[in-house]
């Protein structure tokens, strides 16, 4: 799997994630959901992903995204 698809599916599973914690703890997860979001705006104009450091030191090779 590269970095690339690694970064996706887990912005997805958070996604997910917040949605049933929001639908089945507390409506206060929608948070979650916004701060996931943002960060994904913030990695698609700076380049710089938090998660593909993490995904890339766990050895997944790199992709065309976040070299």
């Amino acid at each position: 799997m590269t970095l690339d698809r690694a970064v996706m599916m887990f912005a997805g599973c958070m996604v997910l994630l917040s949605v049933v914690l929001t639908l089945y703890v507390s409506p206060w997860f929608f948070l979650f959901t916004i701060f996931i979001g943002l960060n994904q705006i913030q990695a698609s104009i700076t380049g710089f992903c938090p998660a593909a450091l993490v995904f890339r030191k766990l050895g997944c090779r790199t992709g065309v995204a976040f070299k």
